[in-house]
């Protein structure tokens, strides 16, 4: 059969960054969603991680901590290269990377991933449906409307 030209161009996928990363967490089953050019990932009700590997800026390139303020001296201590994101601008941000840079990237990125199937309270935001769901519970005294 001839082949025929389409009225519209086909986007080519674009890689996924840092693929190893979601074959180490393979067991949980998790979700992505392209999200700022990149890849986050999500596990059930939250986002624990994102993948990046742009041109331009590659300072922020690596694997992305999805965590909070409260959680970075001791996330510090396992991942020595961890550092907030410079490119949102702020001094400190909840979210942390291990810099793809970093000597020991793969090593520390494959121990983010066995905290994350550790389930680590330290790892992990939830989605803002889910945010709101649980805000919503706690502001009407835990009691779920029908």
């Amino acid at each position: 059969m001839p082949m025929r030209k389409t009225p519209f161009a086909i986007k080519p996928r674009k890689a996924v960054p840092h693929e190893f990363v979601l074959d180490a967490i393979a067991e949980l089953a998790p979700e992505t969603r392209p999200m700022f050019g990149c890849l986050a990932v999500y596990v059930k009700e939250k986002i624990v991680l994102i993948l990046r590997d742009k041109p331009g800026s590659a300072a922020d390139n690596g694997v992305w901590l999805a965590t909070t303020k409260e959680h970075h001296e001791s996330l510090r201590a396992e991942f020595s290269q961890m550092r907030s994101i410079e490119v949102l601008g702020k001094k400190v941000t909840g979210w942390q990377v291990i810099p793809a840079d970093a000597p020991d990237f793969e090593e520390a990125a494959l121990r983010a991933c066995e905290l994350v199937v550790a389930r680590d309270p330290r790892i992990g935001k939830l989605r803002g449906g889910a945010k709101k769901a649980a805000q919503k519970r706690v502001k009407s005294g835990g009691k779920r409307r029908s």
